[in-house]
């Protein structure tokens, strides 16, 4: 039988962010603090299907200590399912994102196999829950546990981190397979509008886009030196330092970055090189060999170096895909010309201390002059908001979330057609002539992340949704009984 695993995390002080957000803390700890009441005694959970890797992990860890400071009990199970049941969900993923992904169905077969390998775990989770308690449940992976979540009497929520803009056979494929199971909970929640299904009662569908946390070691102050001894003791950049860097772990506790990443190189990054890196999971839906092409075929003849970053494939259990990928990468890298090999830097992070990877991820985007997000499809792209309040230019393709983040030619450059090579090579070409623009997209990037994508304003939404949740529990519970 399965057994959900608990994810350990402390509680933070959301009082570090008075001075980041201006005058709206104080409203927004006003009304943290009018519900507080409303939460004693009762539990918050959240299930997801991955501890490490990908961006709803990287956010349940930033978001739920702060929301367990602002006064909500909360705790973080993940699932430990079999390999066969995530080639399942990676389907339903790739098809909610518009894209066929291995080609295969989501028929009767996948859905009893989908439920049955749900079910121990529904029957292990139900015994956490209290009857007052609100469970989150996160993407397609947990959709199937909604039924015997809410048979039990708690609140059930599903949050979807996915989506599209513009539907097709694909989506609503997955949608289809899916909607059963999320018509049953109190609430759900999309990123975005246009994510949002039709089929789904509109009192019942809020909006909560994703944010960074300032302070966490992804997205704390490095001062530059610190930065080079990271990449030193990574291994891309060209010396170890003589002892090993220290960061502000997320309990407030100091760290030292000690591992090294497993990196496909030539020769390590340059002091003084010009650097464009893309950070993500090896995924083929972030082309990361569209990546490579534009950069053999348009910047061929520069000094110009590629980073392609992404946390070690055994890392991340819910992705059975990642390792293909990853290849693939890895031999169009092998086939690139020696002179553009030199400068194209293939790394994998560690996943076995998440603080520890989130500061190398925080390190090369403060080393980076250009982040770039070539994605096809996006959900939302939180890492795009990461480089912005690095004060980075994000070149990036005008998909999904993405394009809530930059405004095109302030904060930003985006790309139409994420497929259109000639686009993405012109956007590189202005930043790297001009870097007047380049710091000023930078600063303006900041800024925008400070007004729109930081963590705390996010509080409010997330006692928003509970509450509503509760108020549907209620009346469920307070209806008749139909025949």
């Amino acid at each position: 039988m399965a057994q959900p695993k608990f994810v350990e995390f402390g509680s933070q002080p959301i009082e570090k962010y008075r001075h980041v957000m201006d005058g709206e803390f104080e409203a927004i700890a006003a009304e943290m603090e009018a519900v507080r009441d409303r939460f004693a005694d009762r539990t918050v959970w959240h299930v997801n299907s991955t501890a490490l890797g990908g961006g709803v992990a990287e956010m349940l860890r930033s978001f739920l200590p702060l929301a367990c400071d602002a006064g909500a009990d909360n705790r973080w199970v993940v699932l430990s399912e079999r390999p066969e049941f995530f080639g399942i969900t990676k389907r339903i993923h790739n098809k909610l994102h518009g894209h066929p992904g291995d080609g295969g169905p989501l028929g009767a077969k996948e859905r009893d196999a989908y439920d049955e390998i749900l079910a121990d775990s529904a029957k292990q989770l139900v015994k956490l829950f209290g009857p007052d308690d609100f469970v989150f449940l996160h993407d397609p992976q947990t959709a199937g546990l909604i039924p015997a979540v809410s048979d039990s009497g708690v609140g059930t929520l599903w949050r979807c981190h996915v989506g599209v803009d513009r539907t097709n056979e694909n989506v609503n494929e997955a949608v289809e397979f899916l909607l059963p199971y999320v018509e049953q909970a109190d609430a759900i929640v999309f990123s975005r509008q246009s994510y949002a299904w039709k089929e789904l009662p509109k009192d019942k569908v809020f909006l909560m886009p994703p944010a960074i946390d300032a302070f966490s070691p992804k997205n704390q102050e490095l001062e530059p030196a610190v930065v080079s001894d990271i990449l030193g003791t990574i291994g891309l950049g060209p010396d170890r330092p003589a002892s090993d860097p220290e960061f502000v772990r997320s309990d407030g506790s100091t760290g030292k970055v000690e591992s090294e990443a497993e990196i496909l190189q030539v020769e390590p990054l340059p002091e003084d090189a010009f650097l464009i890196t893309q950070i993500s999971r090896w995924d083929v839906l972030k082309d990361h060999e569209g990546l490579l092409k534009c950069f053999s075929e348009y910047l061929r003849d520069t000094d110009v170096h590629l980073a392609l970053v992404g946390p070690s494939s055994a890392g991340v259990a819910d992705d059975p895909e990642g390792p293909a990928v990853g290849y693939r990468i890895f031999s169009a890298w092998k086939e690139l010309p020696d002179d553009l090999r030199r400068r194209v830097h293939i790394v994998n992070l560690p996943m076995d201390d998440f603080d520890e990877n989130g500061v190398m991820v925080n390190a090369i985007q403060r080393r980076s002059d250009i982040v770039v997000q070539k994605s096809l499809v996006e959900g939302f792209g939180l890492t795009v908001s990461e480089a912005m309040w690095k004060g980075k230019p994000v070149v990036a393709s005008a998909v999904g979330g993405i394009q809530d983040q930059i405004v095109d030619g302030e904060s930003g450059i985006l790309i139409d057609d994420p497929t259109d090579l000639d686009a993405f090579a012109r956007a590189f070409g202005r930043l790297i002539t001009d870097p007047e623009l380049a710091e000023s997209m930078g600063n303006a990037a900041r800024e925008r992340v400070k007004q729109r994508f930081l963590v705390i304003p996010r509080l409010r939404d997330y006692a928003r949704v509970i509450l509503s949740a509760d108020a549907e529990m209620a009346a469920r519970e307070g209806a008749p009984e139909t025949s």
